[in-house]
């Protein structure tokens, strides 16, 4: 079975993805009728010599996305994975050297096809009276002995645009240009790893792997690597990935060592999530740097890839000062990052967190009868959510993830580990506001965040007084937070239906010889709130972008805070008797 593929036509898809890129920056021109961009200020390169590369598309951004002033001049694009025609890149050259350039040197990467066809364009130009130099550029280091075919081009070419560029725009000539770039490649080393295969459009997978497998030391076109490896953590695997390039055993590696300075390239091959680049990254940071090489450079992204392959490259390229000034010279190539020029090893990465405020003194005596009741509520609290995990869950996957259950068994137990510490403060703005920071920090997801906000907006009234009046308005600054930053209302089919009705009938605390007969008709209320919801059009969270006719449940959150105030009920109950 052939891929999916977001194309108008199999046979077209060269040609519209290089006119989309054209389409959408005005600094790139086509040049009619053939597969080739250009410069559109090509004009104003008189005197300077033009640097053309170019290869099978499905390589993007490469190579179209490094045209710009100090990178290529332009490119040469084949049909996916094929090299170009012999035509296009000569009209390249010509277009080229009829805007005025005093030379063209051709970067190619170092496959069959692409040396036979830059090489004989070149030989037809020189015929032509046209300086044209060529370098074909080989930094694989998956292959521990060379073939007679040499390394492969990857993803360390862009480097070779980037310096042959920098050279370029400083008003080098293309003799000299070509000799140095030659030996900046050969201190250069890439080598690949894939999760599974791409496909070219209009066909099947290019080779399968099983679940437990990686591919190491592939290459960019879908081929297979060298060898095949089972799935590891991604600190094992970037630790592998170096040691087979910099391993003086191996006759392709790059001669890294202690004391080494490094530009390092971390290169989503096409398909890695940028959650993956970024773990990768911290990885090879890492690793590098306790083998003492130091990091001058480190571009991370999607610089060459094969499609949609989910995997990565990694080049290291040996740089000194005057080679890093390269590197860093100014660019308008779109897909070139914007790189600090910094190093990256020695630079600190880490700022202290910020000082918390001074807390005022509790007013209560810590291990008083306060502070044993505040115990014991706690403790009924997260035993109730503990027990309703398995019940929250199957209520909440009617609406998607069915965490709920999970997501408050990780607040109570975080609240009982904290209870293990020591006593909590006796004062209760003290105590919501301590464990405001503790949901905040340990429950996750919207729950977190909303029991948060409760909290913290609550512990405000009852730093003045801590009569019922006081827990009313309290009640009122909670409920006014969510619906401030949660967005949600009452009747919306959320944990705020519960807590909302049980708000309203608190406000009779509010009143002359109120009692605790009042908190029994809230939970009440908030109870046949939650069950209420059974019957409710969602209108906030998750559960809105569900059709109502599947959410014939009540609310988790409304059932978890009915219960919560349950518990509190109880234990105030028991503590009366």
């Amino acid at each position: 079975m052939t891929s999916k593929k977001l194309v108008n036509s199999v046979a077209g898809c060269a040609d519209d993805a290089l006119a989309g890129l054209v389409a959408c920056n005005p600094n790139l021109q086509l040049l009619q009728g053939h597969r080739v961009a250009l410069r559109s200020d090509l004009d104003s390169l008189k005197g300077q010599v033009a640097l053309l590369s170019g290869g099978g598309s499905g390589h993007e951004p490469a190579h179209a996305g490094f045209i710009g002033k100090g990178m290529l001049t332009g490119v040469i694009a084949g049909a996916v994975f094929t090299s170009p025609a012999v035509g296009s890149i000569l009209a390249a050259i010509r277009a080229v050297a009829q805007a005025g350039t005093v030379g063209t040197l051709l970067i190619v990467k170092n496959y069959t096809g692409d040396r036979l066809n830059f090489g004989l364009a070149r030989e037809q130009a020189r015929a032509e009276g046209i300086p044209v130099e060529m370098v074909v550029i080989g930094d694989d280091s998956a292959f521990t002995v060379l073939k007679k075919a040499g390394r492969r081009g990857l993803c360390g070419t862009v480097l070779i645009h980037k310096v042959a560029g920098a050279l370029a725009e400083a008003g080098v000539g293309l003799e000299e240009i070509t000799d140095r770039v030659s030996e900046v490649a050969k201190a250069m080393g890439t080598l690949g790893l894939s999760l599974s295969s791409c496909s070219v459009p209009g066909s099947k997978p290019t080779f399968e792997l099983s679940a437990d497998e990686v591919e190491l030391g592939l290459g960019i076109h879908g081929e297979a690597g060298v060898r095949r490896i089972k799935m590891a953590t991604a600190d094992e695997i970037v630790e592998l990935m170096l040691d087979h390039m910099t391993s003086s055993s191996n006759m392709s590696h790059v001669p890294v060592q202690s004391g080494s300075s490094v530009v390092l390239m971390v290169n989503n091959l096409g398909g890695l999530s940028f959650l993956e680049l970024g773990i990768i990254a911290d990885a090879a940071v890492r690793s590098l740097e306790g083998r003492g090489v130091k990091i001058a450079r480190a571009l991370v992204g999607t610089f060459m890839s094969a499609l949609e392959m989910p995997g990565i490259s990694l080049t290291l390229l040996l740089v000194d000062e005057p080679l890093l000034k390269l590197i860093d010279a100014e660019t308008t190539a779109s897909a070139w990052p914007n790189v600090a020029k910094v190093l990256v090893t020695g630079r600190k990465r880490c700022r202290a967190a910020p000082a918390k405020p001074l807390e005022a003194p509790d007013s209560t005596a810590a291990g008083g009868a306060a502070s044993k009741q505040m115990v014991l509520v706690l403790e009924r609290v997260c035993a109730t959510l503990l027990g309703l995990e398995g019940h929250l869950n199957a209520l909440d996957r009617a609406a998607g993830d069915g965490d709920c259950g999970s997501t408050h068994s990780c607040a109570a137990r975080a609240i009982q580990g904290w209870l293990k510490e020591g006593p909590p403060p006796a004062s209760p703005a003290q105590l919501l506001s301590k464990l405001s920071l503790l949901l905040l920090e340990k429950m996750g997801g919207s729950s977190g965040a909303l029991y948060g906000l409760f909290l913290t907006a609550a512990a405000q009234p009852l730093k003045a007084k801590t009569d019922l009046p006081a827990w009313s308005a309290a009640m009122d600054a909670g409920l006014e937070a969510m619906q401030k930053y949660g967005k949600a209302a009452p009747g919306d089919r959320t944990m705020l239906d519960s807590l909302w009705a049980a708000g309203q009938e608190l406000q009779a605390w509010k009143s002359p010889g109120a009692n605790l007969q009042i908190l029994t008709k809230a939970v009440k209320s908030a109870e046949a709130a939650a069950e209420a919801t059974r019957n409710m059009e969602a209108g906030a969270g998750r559960a809105s972008y569900i059709s109502s006719a599947r959410l014939d449940q009540p609310d988790p959150g409304a059932v978890a805070a009915a219960a919560i105030l349950r518990a509190i009920l109880e234990v105030l109950q028991s503590q009366d008797a």
